[in-house]
């Protein structure tokens, strides 16, 4: 089975969005360097548009795509769903999405793509698994996000760290209880205003 990897971009001080899900600067990164994440005509980050319109710096493009290269599946909570519409049917990276939520997909909402709604975290893991095969499953950091690690069920965290400090929203780990010990970091990569982290869960 394919690494279970818990992912955001997250400010310095914990947070992935404000109260209201707004992420603010923390996505500005995305958009202010000069090497695009889709390079010529490849269109394996480009799913929907906005892989052209994705421009990082030298660093971040090259973890960024190796790392979206080799997921499999996503992983997401209900709010974030209904926030984005799944983005149309249309996930930034992988081919498969599965969502935990207790309400069923939206009728009639893009039948053809491949998304599932799971009740519970070790069923979104184990259905994630089963699609991603040897690929990354990438779980979204927030309160889902905080529930796999807790089950320990994440391998491990990645976070695109942005100078940023939010003071409140909605947090990387949720509500999480309880300490959870990380290995020192392996992967420490400078980009333009961010920073990516790779830590593997202590086991």
């Amino acid at each position: 089975m394919g690494t279970v990897i818990m992912h955001s971009v997250v400010s310095v001080d914990g947070f992935i969005a404000d109260k209201s899900g707004d992420v603010g600067p923390l996505h500005e990164w995305y958009f202010s360097g000069d090497t695009p994440i889709a390079e010529g005509d490849d269109q394996e980050f480009d799913h929907s548009g906005a892989g052209s319109a994705l421009r990082v710096s030298p660093a971040s493009a090259e973890y960024i795509r190796r790392i979206w290269a080799s997921i499999g599946t996503i992983v997401m909570g209900r709010n974030l769903f209904d926030q984005v519409n799944g983005w149309e049917g249309h996930p930034p990276a992988g081919d498969h999405v599965v969502v935990v939520s207790h309400r069923p997909k939206p009728e009639g909402w893009h039948p053809e793509a491949s998304y599932h709604f799971v009740d519970g975290v070790t069923e979104a893991i184990d259905k994630a698994q089963e699609l991603a095969g040897e690929r990354i499953v990438s779980v979204n950091a927030g309160e889902v996000g905080g529930q796999i690690l807790a089950a320990g069920l994440v391998d491990e965290l990645a976070m695109d760290v942005v100078p940023v400090v939010f003071g409140s929203g909605r947090r990387y780990f949720g509500g999480i209880d309880g300490q959870h010990l990380l290995e020192d970091p392996h992967v420490i990569i400078h980009g333009d205003r961010v920073l990516h982290l790779g830590y593997k869960v202590r086991r």
